[in-house]
């Protein structure tokens, strides 16, 4: 096992993706363009940072099924190291069915974890956080990322946390993260504020070194010393949003490393989530940091 610079912790799953061209309630549409990848939130957060130069790795958990066999060869194929994934016998592993309307890009996703139990605080491989940069979580396999933000804090890896939905272990989370970045739902619920800048000023309680939320196609918005610095979304013609925000996360972070300067990690997660949004999935369309280099030196906005 070598030295990795960005570990996630959380769900993954395969994803059956069918572009259509509406979503059909009791009714019957053909499918323009179909497509099955890996996906889930901190995966393909883990896969992206692959793309982007950096040296990746996963903990999680999968059945021993052909969905768990096809999740881990797909974390291969991209170069992210598998060894901290638990294979759960006769079990079967998480999938997700994700419809995308072909008009606007917007999707719909059902998905289920299977009978794939989560991971148990003893069970995470904490040797693989020595020498790492990020440990990205997403909320999902609490107690299993629980014990890797503790072990985190310890080596002064940097905490990335994905709070994209409310679910039981979140709140011994958040006091973990260094980077708390949001979507517009969860900051709402978690703090019961509709006005995101209060909600915002409500999670500042947690003390995260940066702290934010995704606002979909209107970009971005961070609380920084009182201040809220906004970033606007990239325009352009969505093929499908699906994994938007988990690329958003691996992009902030990753820039974050290199410079603390809040709007240049905010237009860096655009840019990656706008390229990803060219493709059909969650992963196809994840550029390499050179594609990502050449789009902001086009994007002068």
């Amino acid at each position: 096992m070598g030295v990795f610079d960005y570990v996630g912790v959380g769900f993954c799953s395969n994803d059956d993706i069918s572009l259509l061209p509406e979503i059909p309630i009791d009714s019957k549409v053909k499918i323009i363009e179909h497509t099955i990848q890996g996906g889930g939130p901190a995966a393909t957060s883990t896969v992206a940072a692959s793309r982007l130069g950096l040296r990746a790795a996963f903990i999680g958990t999968v059945g021993d099924d052909d969905a768990g066999r096809r999740i881990i060869a797909d974390f291969q194929a991209e170069k992210v190291d598998t060894s901290s994934i638990v294979v759960r016998r006769s079990r079967t592993s998480p999938i997700a069915y994700c419809w995308v309307d072909e008009p606007t890009g917007k999707r719909s996703v059902a998905w289920t974890r299977g009978d794939t139990e989560e991971l148990e605080e003893g069970e995470a491989n904490l040797k693989i956080l020595d020498g790492a940069k990020v440990l990205h979580m997403d909320g999902h396999n609490p107690k299993g990322a629980l014990a890797s933000a503790k072990r985190a804090k310890e080596l002064g890896v940097l905490v990335n946390f994905d709070a994209g939905t409310v679910r039981e272990g979140v709140a011994e989370l958040l006091p973990y993260a260094d980077i708390l970045i949001t979507s517009e739902a969860f900051a709402r619920s978690w703090t019961g504020e509709n006005d995101l800048e209060r909600a915002l000023v409500k999670l500042s309680d947690y003390k995260p070194r940066v702290l934010g939320c995704t606002m979909g196609e209107n970009g971005s918005m961070v609380y920084d010393g009182g201040k809220f610095v906004k970033c606007p979304a990239f325009k352009i013609e969505p093929v499908d949003t699906t994994g938007a925000g988990d690329v958003f996360h691996t992009a902030f972070a990753v820039r974050y490393l290199e410079t603390q300067d809040l709007f240049e990690c905010q237009r860096f997660g655009a840019a990656v989530s706008a390229i990803k949004c060219g493709k059909l999935g969650g992963r196809a369309g994840i550029p390499s940091r050179a594609k990502v280099d050449e789009f902001l030196s086009s994007h002068k906005q």
